[in-house]
């Protein structure tokens, strides 16, 4: 029964650790995120909590009606950089970030 129940811990202990570390690999940057993930096991995509892990990492800090934080982008299909605050007032504004690969 000893035997048992520091299995159980060592298991429990390991999981943890595992979990916590994850947490803390994807509140990186994605270039540092791609490189861990890139050599993570297939069983752990298994086994850990990912998705609601990531979805309190990236969750950000803008509640229902704020402002967007300004910023820059190069329009994809070539010109001039755009800035989120000339648009502001002028026209809707969507923004999807995401990976379609």
């Amino acid at each position: 029964m000893r035997i048992l129940l520091r299995i159980v811990a060592i298991a429990a202990l390991l999981y943890l650790t595992l979990t916590a570390a994850l947490a803390l690999a994807m509140r990186q940057s994605p270039s540092v995120f791609g490189a861990i993930m890139a050599k993570m096991p297939p069983l752990a995509f298994m086994v850990l909590p990912f998705e609601s892990l990531w979805m309190n990492a990236r969750s950000g800090h803008l509640r229902t009606g704020e402002l967007a934080p300004d910023f820059t982008l190069n329009p994809v299909e070539g010109g001039s950089p755009v800035r989120l605050s000339s648009l502001r007032g002028k026209m809707p504004v969507v923004l999807i970030f995401g990976s379609y690969t």
